[in-house]
């Protein structure tokens, strides 16, 4: 049974909504499941992009599934009484690099601290950033909005990464992923009673928030994807661009 890593945020509600797969589920958030998948703990999972590129060596990824944006995200949110291009710190969550590096990168001259420690502002992501975008009246700064006005392009979260060798099985179980996605957009309103039903926020900002997040790896989403990883390199997050090495099916001999 392939062992399928899901993040522990209520941003894969769609990827799992109607999910026709054996196999076993493994929960963790982003920077766990990328641990879990070089230790050869995992078969698959959703990772940090940033983090695959600095394992590209290791690594094969689905060609047809990521986690992006196309502007605002509302579940990685920079939390700050202060102006923008006034921020010289930032305590930044443990729970996903490349959020963090994102940070790097939007505010270069920025101190980067571990969560808990005083700071000009705050990084959150996943379900703790929902949570305060929804109950904090502190501005929020979305970076996935930032990075749109910055840059023109998606931001890839995360990309589904596999360790090598590949176990077989992995194309089709894309394909079930996709048809998953696919039956959650056809099903809008029942998805967000549902994920309302095990997350506890409301139905409607489920939805809303559900419209944002895109899961298609097509070309833009790769040209931002690059962008990003140049941009790293460029701020001293990556020693070098890796090509993007897709999981192929085995021709039979």
């Amino acid at each position: 049974m392939t062992r399928l890593g899901r993040i522990s945020y209520v941003n894969m509600a769609p990827v799992f909504y109607g999910l026709e797969a054996d196999v076993e589920e493994i929960e963790g958030v982003p920077t766990e499941l990328s641990r879990m998948l070089l230790a050869g703990d995992l078969d698959i999972a959703p990772i940090p992009s940033i983090e695959y590129a600095r394992n590209a060596d290791r690594f094969r990824i689905l060609p047809r599934l990521c986690v992006s944006s196309e502007g605002a995200i509302d579940s990685i949110q920079l939390v700050t009484r202060i102006p923008f291009g006034q921020i010289r710190s930032v305590a930044v969550t443990p729970e996903s690099a490349t959020s963090v590096v994102l940070v790097r990168i939007l505010l270069p001259k920025a101190e980067i601290v571990p969560l808990g420690m005083e700071a000009d502002a705050t990084l959150l992501i996943g379900d703790a950033a929902l949570r305060s975008a929804f109950e904090d009246p502190t501005p929020h700064f979305d970076l996935g909005r930032l990075w749109l006005e910055r840059t023109g392009l998606p931001m890839v979260f995360a990309v589904w990464a596999a360790p090598e060798p590949v176990v077989d099985g992995l194309i089709e179980l894309e394909h079930s992923l996709v048809a998953s996605v696919r039956l959650a957009r056809s099903e809008p309103e029942r998805l967000a009673a549902k994920a309302s039903e095990t997350y506890g926020y409301p139905a409607g900002f489920l939805a809303r928030y559900f419209e944002k997040l895109r899961y298609s790896f097509g070309p833009r989403e790769r040209a931002g994807l690059y962008t990003f990883l140049e941009m790293a390199r460029d701020v001293g997050e990556l020693d070098h661009v890796p090509e993007l090495r897709f999981v192929r099916e085995e021709v039979p001999a």
